[in-house]
């Protein structure tokens, strides 16, 4: 009984210790408060030694903060590829410079747990925000996308991340087909 209550012991402090160092150089979602969904970039791969050194480019994208969407056009140089949202998805992010830069975080492909953080250098659109339709990105005032997001319940910073179309009058609750 004792051996395995040493066992236990030796076991959860290796635990401890793999955990955070694998979480050392992690980065706390609590202080990502902002969402990003990137419609579109253009990005230019740069090489090392036969090793990718970085990426830059530009894109259109929008920012969600306060419960509002705005528009920007962004530049970036980054250690990794960025990829478009898809669908409604959004990336956690935070203001580096106010009005000026955001810090994204890019998850990091075949490691749930790990994340880097890739700088954009925004120009906002005040009173404007993109959407996507028909494969192109135009854009909108912000405040018509904002009464579509009321609309079909879509608010990332809170967690909801899709769309829910609204039930028409009379027709009561949606039936599943079994």
């Amino acid at each position: 009984m004792r051996r395995f209550a040493v066992f236990s012991v030796v076991v959860s402090a290796a635990f401890l210790l793999v955990s955070s160092a694998a979480f050392a150089g992690g980065h706390n979602p609590a202080d990502y408060p902002l969402r990003v969904h990137i419609f579109s970039h253009e990005g230019h791969s740069h090489y090392a030694h036969n090793t990718l050194d970085y990426v830059d480019g530009e894109g259109r994208a929008n920012l969600y903060q306060d419960g509002q969407p705005t528009g920007f056009d962004y530049g970036y140089r980054c250690s990794d590829r960025l990829m478009n949202s898809m669908g409604y998805e959004t990336y956690m992010a935070r203001w580096k410079k106010p009005g000026k830069s955001l810090e994204i975080l890019l998850p990091v492909m075949g490691n749930p747990n790990a994340a880097h953080t890739c700088e954009l250098k925004v120009d906002l659109k005040a009173g404007m925000a993109y959407f996507k339709r028909d494969g192109l990105v135009s854009e909108e005032p912000a405040a018509v996308f904002k009464g579509w997001m009321d609309k079909v319940q879509y608010d990332p910073e809170h967690g909801k991340d899709l769309p829910t179309p609204p039930v028409p009058a009379g027709k009561g609750t949606a039936q599943v087909a079994n």
